[in-house]
């Protein structure tokens, strides 16, 4: 009877996965403070308190404040009369707030102080007459938030070079002004603005730059680690924007096996055969537990080494309402 070879220990040992984690990554300080405003809420008034959308988009944490006794609908016609009502981060237009108002709701505003600054500057070009042209992408709440901002008709949406170059304004001589959502693409606005410019050199444009500092941060650090991995994960939600922007960001700076996961039970880990130095980031909605649950996965399946690329310090707090900071 013939004897198997014996397996040498080399070949029974799995090579050992170095994850190089971008730094910054994951939740930033809108939406840490939205989320907190919807936990004071519920220590303040009890449950339930609802929700106008999901208050960031992560399922992981939408589940975990409802849990709590958050309630999340879609439209204010769902919130009955006499408990709290917040608005998610993302922004609203103005008949929310208005159509609360009317129906004496107690209405608490999450919305990202950055966003609202968007909002004060559409306000602001359109009170000195100019016609607002908004980059960013159709559908998404922060778009409609800002364009729900102005009356209709008084804001364009950019979505690509393209929409730039083709782009007409409704009347001759009209002044215009453009705003951005604030969590696009870096590479790709600056595009689009260059375009822009370049068919009207007048354009005014904000005071200081829409994209805020974390989804640049985060584009920054992804983009960094990009060139040295054979494959990056980021941590995020479908629907979160600058969750999808840094897969795209992966994918222009080096690494063009970059995948979105929601979870480690999503990892296709027949993407990852073979591959021994992997990126992780995580978009701004998403908590570091779940940054923690995709690195158990890996540890699962064999030995693990950890390498942290840090790209900026991110020392930014945002206060809360005066009825819940305290």
């Amino acid at each position: 009877m013939t004897q198997a070879a014996p397996t040498s220990p080399e070949a029974a040992t799995p090579a050992t996965v170095t994850i190089v984690l971008a730094e910054p990554r994951g939740f930033c300080a809108g939406v840490d403070r939205a989320i907190q405003i919807v936990e004071r809420a519920i220590e303040r008034f009890g449950a339930p308190v609802y929700v106008r959308h999901e208050i960031v988009h992560n399922k992981t944490v939408v589940q975990d404040l409802a849990a709590k006794g958050a309630v999340f609908v879609e439209e204010l016609d769902e919130v009955p009369d006499g408990v709290p009502v917040i608005f998610s981060a993302h922004g609203v237009p103005k008949s929310v707030p208005a159509e609360a108002a009317r129906r004496e709701l107690h209405a608490i505003d999450a919305t990202c102080p950055l966003v609202s600054k968007v909002h004060r500057e559409a306000e602001r070009h359109h009170g000195e007459g100019r016609h607002v042209l908004l980059i960013g992408h159709a559908g998404h709440p922060e778009v409609i938030g800002t364009m729900g901002q102005l009356p209709e008709g008084a804001v364009d949406l950019i979505e690509s070079i393209a929409d730039a170059e083709a782009y007409q304004p409704p009347r001759l001589g009209l002044e215009l002004a453009f705003a951005t959502q604030t969590t696009l693409s870096v590479a790709d606005t600056s595009g689009i603005i260059e375009v822009l410019r370049r068919r009207f050199p007048e354009i005014a444009g904000p005071r200081r730059e829409d994209i805020c500092y974390a989804t640049t941060n985060r584009q920054e650090a992804v983009a960094r680690i990009a060139a040295e991995v054979q494959a990056v994960l980021v941590i995020g939600a479908p629907n979160s924007s600058n969750s999808r922007r840094l897969v795209e960001t992966a994918a222009v700076s080096g690494c063009a096996n970059a995948r979105l996961i929601q979870t480690a039970a999503e990892i296709d880990w027949s993407l990852l055969d073979g591959i021994t130095r992997i990126g992780i980031t995580a978009g701004a909605s998403a908590p570091e537990v779940l940054v923690d649950e995709v690195i158990a996965a890996f540890r699962a399946r064999g030995p693990v080494s950890i390498e942290r690329v840090t790209t900026a310090e991110e020392r930014v707090v945002f206060k809360l309402p005066p009825e819940l900071n305290h």
